[in-house]
């Protein structure tokens, strides 16, 4: 009798152990937390805007830096970088390591700048891409001579330097913006999940292991 009471008391605790929530499994964690896939795309988009500003920039060199932002692209492969460290560091649970905590704040601070980065880029991208699609231009020697309307006598002139055809101003000018408002808007989706992933590994709530019995109910303590 004593023996099947103590087979039930042994059934009802592993019973009641097994109750509780799996321990995560750590290696899983850290792809969560720091996800490899998010720095990859960071680092493609962050090529790709850059070298988009700086094939606009060829047709150019009188276009202003927002028309031609490579800095864009160059501050999101830093980013991307951060992530690649923030990938290799060693895991340890409660961010005890200073430098786990150190990193993981610069890349989460540098996802949200780039994603306000990337959205104004597309505002000046999307300003500059239906600007230079109304432009009526006539070339004077190396320069193209651009206004936005002939019969206003007082109408703004756009010059654009060294540009031996007036056509890669109307034409291929405004294509390389349309391109530069669907790279960074890809850029900003990125920024947004790795911003997503950051604060929800910090602030999620999830069980700590702790049981608090009671008479009637059980609780979990959640932190």
């Amino acid at each position: 009798m004593g023996q099947g009471q103590k087979g039930f008391k042994d059934k009802k605790g592993s019973k009641r152990r097994d109750d509780s929530p799996p321990p995560e499994d750590g290696d899983k964690c850290r792809v969560c937390r720091f996800p490899l896939l998010v720095a990859l795309l960071q680092l493609l988009l962050g090529v790709a805007v850059t070298a988009m500003a700086f094939l606009t920039l060829a047709i150019s060199p009188s276009l202003l830096a927002r028309e031609t932002p490579h800095w864009a692209g160059i501050i999101l492969c830093l980013v991307s970088i951060l992530g690649f460290i923030l990938y290799c560091i060693n895991y340890q649970p409660d961010e005890r390591s200073s430098l786990q905590f150190i990193v993981k704040l610069l890349y989460f601070i540098l996802c949200t700048t780039g994603l306000v980065i990337s959205v104004l880029v597309v505002a000046f991208a999307g300003h500059h891409h239906s600007q230079t699609s109304s432009l009526i231009c006539e070339q004077e020697g190396g320069d193209c001579m651009c206004v936005l309307d002939q019969d206003d006598p007082i109408a703004r002139t756009f010059i654009y330097e060294d540009v031996s055809d007036c056509e890669s101003v109307t034409g291929t000018l405004p294509f390389y913006f349309l391109i530069q408002i669907m790279l960074n808007l890809a850029q900003a989706l990125v920024c947004a999940v790795g911003t997503f992933i950051m604060w929800k590994h910090r602030y999620q709530v999830f069980f700590s292991g702790l049981q608090i019995s009671s008479p009637s109910t059980q609780k979990w303590q959640k932190v």
